[in-house]
């Protein structure tokens, strides 16, 4: 069986997880995996039922009636199929952001979700990040980076993108938005956001898009041929 290779990425919400692993995945032809928006997906279902990310009893009761599917488009996009229908696009708000970081708290999500994302790396050289790929998911994933940078320089980035996109944007609030979801995602009793003993960092706040590109690929080229 040929080797596979997998790249964990880890890291606050901001750091540029998403859009790094995406351009190296695209760059290395490996499959980029995104498992904030698994975990997106799973707040969505709940939200639409009504049920409180903090309601442990009705997580637990309703959680069998989701499935949770990943596919790619000819571009490469990774696209999240919430029983049977598309909602890649319904789950980027700031409100399911911050319900997927109290969803995740939850053993009987995480433990729903951890086999299929390990199974992914399993048959294919993947790309994947979140907050706990090299601790829990991936932790004999063959390269490990924690990238992180300033809450303000997240912020601010965040500010941007929805600036960009034509949407309003408070920088005071999604900077006390990122500080709470640093809190929860690091203080959280199960699977905590933490580095790697073995993980490389990071820090982007000095770097534009080509510069982390750039040290990503320095990093991962120690270890997988590029």
């Amino acid at each position: 069986m040929e080797k596979k290779y997998s790249i964990a990425i880890d890291g606050p919400a901001g750091a540029g997880k998403s859009t790094i692993a995406k351009a190296l995945a695209k760059e290395m032809g490996y499959y980029y995996v995104d498992t904030g928006a698994i975990y997106r997906t799973v707040a969505y279902f709940l939200d639409l039922l009504g049920i409180s990310p903090k309601d442990a009893d009705g997580v637990g009761r309703y959680i069998d009636e989701l499935t949770v599917g990943i596919e790619y488009d000819e571009t490469g996009k990774q696209h999240m199929i919430m029983n049977g229908m598309d909602v890649t696009d319904e789950i980027r708000t700031q409100d399911i952001s911050q319900k997927a970081s109290l969803v995740s708290a939850h053993k009987v999500v995480r433990d729903m979700l951890l086999d299929m994302q390990r199974d992914v790396a399993k048959h294919n050289n993947v790309i994947m990040d979140g907050r706990d790929i090299g601790t829990v998911v991936l932790p004999k994933a063959t390269v490990k980076v924690f990238l992180s940078a300033s809450p303000e320089i997240r912020a601010q980035r965040r500010t941007d993108e929805l600036i960009a996109k034509g949407q309003k944007a408070n920088f005071e609030q999604i900077l006390k938005e990122i500080k709470l979801r640093d809190y929860q995602d690091s203080n959280r009793p199960i699977a905590p956001l933490k580095q790697a003993k073995d993980a490389v960092l990071l820090d982007t706040s000095n770097l534009d898009i080509a510069g982390v590109i750039a040290e990503m690929k320095r990093i991962v080229g120690e270890k997988i041929p590029l």
